[in-house]
């Protein structure tokens, strides 16, 4: 089989993080390795169409608190809600206190324990105030926060899929994506997105420059703790885990981008 090109991989990743309409043709690991690597890319589509259609509600003379629930909605919907699902079934496997085995059997059933609802609360909560704080400065900066955090969230999952971070169990996102993503690839996709989201915040002044890239470090910094907890608890990841590791870096990146620096 011929090695992937950048169109199978794109196509992987929008067919399998989106729900925008795609024909996925190829589903090996290597067009996996391809496609996490361009995760980036597909967050930053999902952050734009969230930001416009916040925009939108904006211009008809909505106030920053509806604007951020559009957003936050957008985005979900966008996904079919993966990360959500996924946010709350690892906080009720980690919340279990079981060995693994019985934390990665609560994280398979298709129903929601206190853990999960709390986690989604709380993330939700947290996702949503900052964005209404960041639409009330201007609609500008509520439009960056939106899609830097949702390039934020996509650029751990191509981190999370580099060589070195185990799957938890054979079958499934996780295994389908662990250990794909080549070290240097993974490490270019993160300095480009760090130099980007500075570039960004240019718009800003030199103060939103430098905080636009540390809500990248930072959203990088927290999804690797909870990474890491995940394989020590867990034995790896799961595509669960990608999940919750993605929603952490968006909610990290928003609340960085609230704070005045």
């Amino acid at each position: 089989m011929p090695p992937p090109t950048l169109g199978d991989g794109l196509r992987f990743a929008f067919g399998t993080l989106t729900v925008i309409p795609v024909t996925v043709s190829r589903w090996d690991r290597a067009t996996a390795g391809v496609g996490m690597a361009w995760a980036p890319i597909v967050g930053l589509t999902v952050g734009l169409c969230s930001a416009a259609v916040a925009e939108v509600l904006l211009v008809l003379g909505s106030g920053g608190l509806l604007a951020a629930v559009s957003s936050v909605a957008a985005g979900a919907a966008l996904t079919r809600g993966l990360h959500l699902d996924g946010l709350a079934d690892t906080a009720d496997g980690l919340g279990s206190g079981g060995p693994a085995e019985d934390a990665l059997r609560i994280m398979k059933k298709s129903d929601i324990g206190p853990f999960g609802v709390l986690t989604l609360v709380f993330v939700l909560l947290a996702q949503v105030a900052a964005l209404a704080g960041l639409y009330g400065r201007s609609w500008a900066e509520g439009a960056v926060a939106a899609a830097l955090s949702a390039t934020a969230a996509r650029l751990v999952l191509t981190l999370a899929a580099r060589p070195g971070v185990p799957p938890a169990r054979p079958g499934g996102l996780g295994s389908a994506v662990a250990g794909t993503v080549p070290s240097q690839r993974g490490l270019a996709a993160a300095a480009i997105t760090v130099a980007a989201a500075a570039g960004a915040g240019t718009l800003f002044g030199a103060a939103g420059a430098v905080r636009c890239a540390l809500a990248v470090l930072l959203a990088c910094g927290a999804a690797v703790l909870l990474r890491q907890h995940c394989v020590r608890r867990l034995g790896g990841v799961t595509g669960d885990v990608f999940g919750a590791l993605a929603e952490t870096a968006a909610t990290t990146a928003l609340v960085v981008l609230t704070i005045a620096v």
